[in-house]
């Protein structure tokens, strides 16, 4: 349903403010945010949609249409993480609670409002649904507020609710893809300065997302395990190159000559952190040149270094990536966020759009029993917050 017509239904009055944040896919650079290192998301145009109008009082009343669910809390109360009658806030409410708390907590005064919202990023999907529900609100209380802060700093307050607030270690991509996204283009950002440029994609491409059905198994453990071996890498490491800080410090060239001193599996992790950051760097140069089969080989090289020096694929996410680089339009692919499951993200020829779709589907059905999502989507605009009227 659309949400400004669900909000009136709600609360018998039209909203003063729209608000939309999207999700985002990750294209390259996967793993390497906690190793310092270089990402290139990009916002998708599959997002969460907001309506809203202010309270007078430090209420907030949300409306969760895809759950069908109500939770009311007060401004005053956000530590004890309650809602009006004393019980403790359903997960999917503690996120704009979390931001309630983050801009509270900056210093940036906000009030109650009345909210009906919905999304159509898909949940589980790794894309980033609750980072773009942090960041719509966050927008929204800005749109109803005299301070303006940057878009970047507006996704690091929205990381600190889902860090402290929430209690998911999430890095700062997600927010940042979707306050920050530009129409047509991915995002190179740098984890450690946090800079950022948009990076043209080239024109006549398509992203699809294919979910392979797998949800996560065994990421906590997983993500624990990988990010320690990096961690063991900068330790050995360093002894042979003692300036540098994390794995984003060492060159290729410098890699290749000291990896054979570190133990199998730590040197198979950091061998994969080391090309992924220089892959990106390619990557971005390809796209400046308009060097679409450029860019994909990185993604399939990519995929290939999760597979066999990360392992973090399943054979599930294997089969997608080989089917999709034998259907027409086929430009790159590779699996997308922790892996362990999920999905793969694929460059592909908007024109053969479609038809891509239909073959990895029936494909991916005949080959492993089960059905596989596709989701067509193209690089969209940051979040936004629209003034209906100065209620």
């Amino acid at each position: 349903m659309n949400v400004l017509i669900a909000f009136q239904q709600c609360f018998n009055e039209q909203p003063t403010r729209l608000g939309r944040a999207p999700g985002r896919v990750n294209l390259l650079g996967e793993h390497v945010d906690y190793n310092d290192g270089l990402v290139l998301p990009a916002a998708i145009d599959r997002a969460v949609n907001l309506a809203a109008a202010p309270n007078a009082d430090q209420i907030i009343t949300l409306h969760a249409l895809d759950l069908q669910q109500q939770a009311s809390f007060s401004l005053d109360a956000l530590e004890k993480k309650i809602d009006l009658n004393g019980d403790p806030l359903p997960e999917w409410a503690l996120y704009p609670a979390g931001v309630a708390w983050a801009l509270q907590e900056a210093r940036l005064p906000i009030n109650g409002m009345r909210v009906a919202f919905s999304s159509d990023v898909p949940i589980g999907a790794g894309l980033s649904s609750s980072a773009a529900v942090e960041v719509g609100f966050g927008m929204l209380w800005q749109s109803m507020s005299a301070w303006k802060i940057p878009a970047l700093q507006m996704a690091q307050l929205c990381q600190r609710a889902e860090n402290a607030y929430v209690g998911v270690s999430c890095g700062l991509m997600d927010q940042f893809a979707s306050a920050c996204g530009v129409e047509g283009h991915a995002l190179l950002f740098d984890t450690r300065s946090l800079k950022w440029e948009p990076a043209p994609l080239p024109e006549g491409t398509a992203i699809v997302i294919a979910d392979s059905g797998v949800r996560r198994s065994l990421t906590h453990s997983g993500y624990n395990e990988r990010r320690a071996s990096c961690e063991e890498a900068v330790r050995l490491l360093q002894q042979y190159l003692p300036n540098i800080r994390a794995l984003r410090d060492v060159q290729t060239t410098e890699f290749a000559a000291y990896a054979p001193y570190l133990p199998e599996v730590t040197r198979k992790r950091a061998e994969h952190i080391v090309k992924e950051i220089h892959r990106v760097e390619s990557a971005v140069s390809a796209l400046r040149r308009n060097d679409r089969q450029a860019f994909g080989a990185l993604m399939y090289a990519c995929h290939n270094s999760l597979r066999n020096l990360y392992e973090v694929s399943t054979p599930e996410l294997d089969t997608l990536v080989s089917i999709a680089r034998k259907l027409p339009g086929a430009i790159g692919a590779r699996l997308t966020g922790a892996g362990f499951g999920g999905c793969t993200v694929n460059l592909v020829e908007a024109e053969h759009a479609d038809e891509f779709m239909q073959g990895l589907q029936e494909n991916y059905a005949r080959e492993v029993g089960r059905q596989a999502q596709a989701y067509l989507c193209k690089a969209s605009q940051g979040a936004q917050a629209v003034i209906l009227s100065s209620g």
